[in-house]
């Protein structure tokens, strides 16, 4: 791993200067356009790449930070609110393949080849690294506990966090990877989707056109969804459910600890992409058949919109979709009645937020743009609601409104009335 402050100095500089330059040459979303639908550009920043061979790969977001991976294996972090850059670094050599970042309390993962990095989460700084058996064919999975990563060969690896850093204590990584191996199990084939922990049960769906479910400690087969095809999409998932969309054309909504389906949907085309959850609605992309808006619960029919290709976020109240034509469509989340469109070809790498309401858009080239609702200082947490933070209250700077508050507050503990009396 190499710290681009450092050795890399001139590749850090190159892009310092360009930033700006990208900023007049690239088409940012006007104010004035933004305001006709009630948003406002919270932060633009540039990415640290190769502009002369480096193009954006991988982009993901977590609850403090968003991850731009170059495809030349440079990871750049910015703070998720403010868009300030906290870290660069470079992983592996130039061509090297890599799969997207996840990160935990503390950590970010990152398979690049046949090994896997642990930085920082606050500078970057690596922590250990690991030789993995095996090429991964997903990105890793990691909770509080452990990591996983699927593998080309139908493998699945979990390795215990705790004795990795143990062993990283004692210096002896990344010879001895494999005494925090915990278990390996095997599947019919390939990995093809990441898989999903919720620390007690592990999901994952393998090119044998079924859906796995094992105990996360000990890889014991609690069930298995068999398909009529493969799953090609990433699993969906909300707290206690996992979204499986199938190439057969249908969606499946299943119980994480049981494996019963909760409902089933079909689209009329394979699917190919994940299904995306906010709220009471969950949106299914069939290929080439627009969007459907179907319930969480009961997986009914709500609405369809045709030439909609991918999700890019919401809000309360809109839907923002990649539209066949490149562009950002927004839709009413109640009804799919169009509202207008946003005009950002060039921004064609779109994270699919569904975490909170804000919006991450990035062109080929690392300038990145991050939008939210008009004077929203604070997201709105979508997927987990419970991790909302507690806002302060503030006293009033009108120390008359705080009295005429202390009053009517005063008339409320007596019913209203200035007596006392009742009537």
């Amino acid at each position: 791993m190499t710290r681009l402050p450092t050795t890399l100095a001139a590749l850090a500089i190159l892009c310092a200067a360009s930033s700006s330059a990208f900023a007049q040459t690239r088409t940012l979303p006007g104010s004035r356009e933004l305001a006709r639908f009630g948003l406002e550009r919270a932060w633009w920043s540039q990415a640290t790449l190769d502009v002369g061979r480096d193009r954006v790969r991988h982009m993901v977001l977590d609850e403090q930070s968003l991850y731009i991976q170059s495809s030349g294996g440079i990871i750049t972090a910015f703070d998720s609110e403010t868009g300030q850059k906290r870290w660069a670094v470079q992983l592996g050599s130039q061509n090297t393949p890599s799969q997207a970042c996840v990160s935990n309390e503390d950590k970010v993962l990152v398979i690049t080849g046949t090994t896997l990095y642990a930085l920082d989460k606050i500078d970057g700084e690596l922590i250990w690294k690991l030789a993995l058996p095996n090429s991964a064919s997903t990105s890793p999975c990691v909770d509080n506990r452990r990591l996983y990563y699927g593998t080309l060969d139908g493998s699945v690896y979990a390795y215990d966090l705790k004795k990795i850093e143990e062993l990283h204590n004692d210096n002896l990584l990344p010879q001895w990877t494999n005494t925090a191996l915990l278990w390996r199990y095997k599947a019919a084939g390939e990995i093809t989707t990441q898989p999903i922990s919720n620390e007690l049960t592990l999901n994952f769906a393998s090119r044998d056109k079924s859906l796995y479910s094992l105990n996360a400690a000990d890889r014991k087969l609690q069930w298995q969804f068999e398909t009529d095809s493969e799953v090609s999409a990433p699993l969906g998932h909300s707290p206690g459910f996992v979204y499986l969309a199938s190439e057969d054309f249908n969606v499946f909504c299943i119980k994480q600890d049981t494996g019963s389906v909760r409902w089933q949907f079909v689209a009329g085309l394979p699917i190919k992409k994940e299904v995306r959850v906010i709220g009471n609605n969950c949106y299914v992309f069939p290929h080439r058949g627009g969007v459907f808006c179907i319930s969480k619960n009961s997986g009914e029919r709500r609405w369809k919109k045709p030439y909609m290709e991918d999700f890019v976020g919401a809000t309360k109240n809109l839907v923002f979709l990649t539209d066949n034509l490149g562009q950002v469509s927004i839709l009413a989340s109640s009804d799919g009645a169009p509202i207008g469109s946003l005009k950002l070809k060039d921004f064609s790498i779109r994270y699919g937020n569904e975490l909170t309401d804000r919006l991450y858009m990035a062109t080929e080239s690392g300038l990145i743009i991050c939008l939210r609702e008009q004077n929203k200082e604070f997201p709105t947490y979508h997927m987990f609601p419970e991790r909302q933070p507690i806002l302060p209250e503030f006293a009033s700077d009108d120390p008359a409104a705080d009295d005429a508050d202390d009053s009517a507050a005063t008339d409320a503990d007596n019913g209203g009335n200035d007596s006392g009396s009742s009537f």
